[in-house]
């Protein structure tokens, strides 16, 4: 019996020792994305193979977020829907506005304007949650603002692309939503029904699902820098500095945001970061849909950015430590 038990608990040490390697390979997803774009850039062949698989990559990344949800969660979004709600509208009205106005100004080519609003119309990334954590935000409630912000655009992010986009080019808003449900919604969705419905069978999977997120994302990100590398240098600085602008600009008015609505500091922290990162790699995907080939080339940058910018932010934060403590202030203003 006692050797018994010792095989057990060896058993599940290993797993645990596993589990423990799992999440911290994934909290280092800031530093797998610079590694993977200077990779990128010095051997682009290494990367630009993955370009018919992008999409596919995608719904695997969607398809792992879905694995993480119940209907439970969406109870617990209709218990604070103002907090959420907050989140999410400050997500698709200050990035979208941003986009707009910097591709305005920066003067850009038309397919790089496009490229740009179209990634700051896109929901918050998976990445977003990682970072949640290592900020001492509010984790839980950066999950669901992704998951409500992924779900909406559906509809948002091809409205939105094909308004403001369509000033610079030529949109295909039809394509826009096919790509956007079939990427997005249907991935989503079925990894849901599985783990409501076969959670057992998928548990194992839930594990590793981030690292696996991560991993696409690196690739998403260094086949476009690979692919696009001529064009990203004859675009030069204008194009660098109006993408560092625009999350720059997000971080801080996501967090200005919540500050002006009286939310506690965890709060303020899981919407800067929420509105400060986007789904880089569906921004990647959807610009296809766009009539310019360069279309793409500022979701990559994008994914560059938001990563570093996060993980600084992160860090200082997470030095700082967190000025409140309680929950209770999440979904009304602080006192």
């Amino acid at each position: 019996m006692a050797g018994r038990n010792r095989r057990y608990t060896f058993h599940y040490g290993l797993k645990g020792q596993r589990d423990i390697l799992i999440a911290r390979a994934t909290n280092l997803f800031w530093l797998w994305t610079l590694i993977g774009v200077a990779w990128a850039w010095l051997i682009p062949e290494h990367f630009i193979w993955f370009a018919p698989y992008i999409g596919p990559g995608l719904g695997v990344i969607m398809l792992g977020m879905g694995l993480t949800l119940s209907f439970d969660d969406f109870q617990n979004v209709l218990k604070q829907p103002k907090a959420i709600g907050i989140g999410v509208v400050a997500q698709f009205l200050i990035m979208p506005t941003l986009g707009f106005l910097i591709a305005k100004g920066a003067g850009l080519s038309p397919g790089l304007s496009a490229g740009l609003v179209l990634v700051s119309c896109c929901p918050g990334g998976t990445a977003s949650n990682v970072i949640a954590y290592l900020a001492k935000a509010n984790v839980a409630l950066s999950v669901l603002m992704t998951m409500c912000s992924t779900i909406l655009a559906v509809v948002l992010t091809p409205t939105l692309a094909g308004w403001l986009a369509g000033e610079f080019v030529q949109v295909d808003v039809a394509q826009l939503f096919f790509k956007t449900l079939t990427v997005v919604l249907l991935p989503v969705l079925g990894g849901l029904m599985l783990n409501q419905f076969a959670s057992r069978w998928v548990r194992p999977i839930t594990h590793i699902s981030p690292l696996v997120s991560v991993v696409v994302i690196v690739l998403i990100v260094g086949c476009i820098i690979g692919l696009k590398k001529t064009e990203i240098i004859e675009a030069g600085l204008p194009l660098l500095v109006a993408i560092l602008l625009l999350h720059t600009a997000g971080f801080s008015l996501g967090y200005a945001f919540a500050y002006l609505g009286g939310f506690a500091e965890d709060y303020r922290r899981t919407v800067s970061i929420e509105v400060g990162m986007q789904n880089s790699g569906l921004g990647a995907e959807l610009a296809t849909a766009l009539s310019d080939p360069m279309a793409p080339v500022p979701s990559a940058i994008s994914a560059f950015f938001h990563c570093l910018i996060g993980s600084m932010l992160a860090g200082f934060w997470r030095l700082k430590g967190n000025e409140s403590n309680s929950d209770a202030d999440v979904d009304g203003p602080s006192n």
